[in-house]
């Protein structure tokens, strides 16, 4: 770790003067904020002396007297800024002048520092001002797929399907719950003691879940699940051993063909970023409707409208559910519906849509296996509060859905493709089905990590053969079939 910044000279008491940069006129009532109290110490309980014997991944190499410094530099810009004018600035200009401002209490404060030092504390604090504080530097790296913030002293990210914990810190409670209630406003949401479980998500369409205080007992818990800048392609799960070409091919079909498709999976499988690749082999020309709880799709067709649910206000009004959604949809000529995840009762619905004539629609939902997400599917039109014989709900699941593809995130932090399941019909009140393509796991190499393949299960003649025959692309499901199977 680098070496802690000298430790800055002392401060006289008096209040900073005003930087000579300030000429501009002010308005009447000047806006200051106050920086938040620090929160009282309280006694480390267990789980947090055990996460202080983890090794912290370093970000950015910050000492104890780095944040003592910042804190107190960021306490004399807070006293010193007129906010009424900073708003009325862009974003580059802002920043710009807070870096100015700052500048210049550092050399009021006579604070030694390297030149490295300042530039990092420059840029930490106009992320504090006009970002996401702390989480800047884990944003803009494209190899955390999740940030998870467990209370103001405790951030943890995954990378390579592995959970490390950093060195990132907020400086106290009251600054990460500004932070979260910075980032759930800008999609129209809330969080407070009120409404203290929140969905939400980022301009690049990364998905934010955040539970504050008094629910979370520790301070407020952010997660966030990053989406990569570029969006995956089906050749990149290729690349990456999710699935074997032969495989991919097979998938390529199945989304070009408009056959109903469930996909099915663990926490942190990668179920949206399949689902996200499957939507790139709808034409172009197709009127695409998407449901979800926080609108996270990135479909590149033209004709794509993108619908969100939302919360009940203060007074419990104004709720609009998936169900809502998904209802809605079918006033819409929809071509394909797309439902982010299926979850409750707008199973029925999104079952109903594929019986209807939207073939080719997708949704996502929790299951371990091909078979359980058929249960799944059949548990939530139940408690949905249909009186429907059982057999009734199977035959309507048979006759919608059509393929489910299972993905899981093994032990070593790898996602694959682990099943390819045709949905074929009922024999009494069991449903039949059938795997085109499974994972099959052989063991692991010396450095800990799965060793498997995806291999075909002989089956030449898939029940959408037809569906493939009509869209012309027989010749190219034989072929990836007879290619497997080898």
């Amino acid at each position: 770790m680098p070496a802690p910044a000298p430790a800055p000279a002392p401060v006289a008491e008096k209040p900073a003067p005003k930087p000579a940069a300030k000429q501009a006129p002010k308005p009447a009532a000047k806006a200051k904020v106050k920086p938040a109290p620090a929160a009282p110490p309280r006694v480390a309980k267990p789980a947090e002396d055990a996460a202080a014997q983890v090794q912290a991944v370093e970000i950015g190499g910050r000492s104890d007297q780095y944040f003592q410094t910042k804190t107190t530099i960021f306490n004399a810009l807070i006293d010193t800024i007129d906010l009424s004018q900073l708003a009325q600035l862009d974003t580059e200009s802002a920043a710009e002048e807070i870096r100015d401002i700052v500048n210049e209490i550092i050399s009021i404060k006579n604070v030694q520092m390297s030149i490295a030092e300042q530039e990092s504390l420059l840029q930490d604090i106009c992320n504090d001002v006009l970002g996401y504080g702390p989480l800047e530097p884990l944003l803009a790296r494209d190899d955390i797929s999740d940030i998870m913030v467990n209370g103001a002293s405790h951030v943890f990210i995954e990378v390579g399907g592995k959970i490390q914990l950093t060195n990132v810190r907020f400086r106290d409670n009251a600054q990460l719950m500004n932070i979260c209630q910075r980032i759930v406003s800008q999609v129209g949401r809330r969080v407070d003691e009120a409404s203290p479980i929140c969905d939400a998500r980022l301009p690049d369409g990364s998905r934010v879940n955040v539970i504050a205080p008094p629910l979370a007992i520790d301070g407020a818990a952010l997660t966030i699940r990053k989406f990569k800048k570029d969006k995956l392609t089906i050749q990149d799960l290729v690349n990456f051993s999710s699935i074997s070409p032969e495989g991919a091919k097979v998938l390529e079909i199945v989304g070009h063909c408009r056959i109903n498709t469930l996909i099915s999976g663990g926490t942190g499988s990668g179920k949206t970023t399949l689902l996200n690749c499957m939507t790139g082999f709808i034409e172009l020309d197709e009127r695409i409707i998407t449901c979800e709880d926080a609108a996270e799709l990135q479909l590149q067709q033209p004709h794509v409208v993108r619908l969100e649910t939302r919360p009940p206000n203060l007074e419990g009004q104004g709720e609009v559910t998936m169900r809502d959604l998904v209802k809605n949809c079918l006033r819409m000529r929809p071509e394909r519906i797309i439902v982010g995840e299926v979850r409750g009762p707008e199973a029925f619905d999104l079952l109903q849509a594929m019986n209807t004539g939207h073939d080719g629609s997708m949704g996502t939902l929790h299951a371990n296996s091909p078979r359980e997400a058929l249960q799944r599917i059949e548990s939530m039109i139940t408690m949905g509060g249909y009186n429907l014989p059982s057999k009734t709900i199977r035959e309507m699941i048979v006759g919608s859905i059509d393929v489910v593809i299972q993905a899981a995130r093994l032990r070593d932090g790898s996602r694959r493709i682990t099943h390819v399941t045709e949905v074929l019909g009922t024999e009494g009140d069991t449903i039949i089905t059938q795997d085109l393509f499974i994972y099959d796991m052989e063991g692991e190499d010396e450095n800990g990590a799965i060793v498997g393949r995806h291999k075909s299960t002989g089956i030449a003649r898939p029940a959408f053969w037809d569906r493939a025959r009509y869209y012309g692309k027989e010749a190219e499901l034989a072929g990836a079939l007879d290619a497997a199977s080898e």
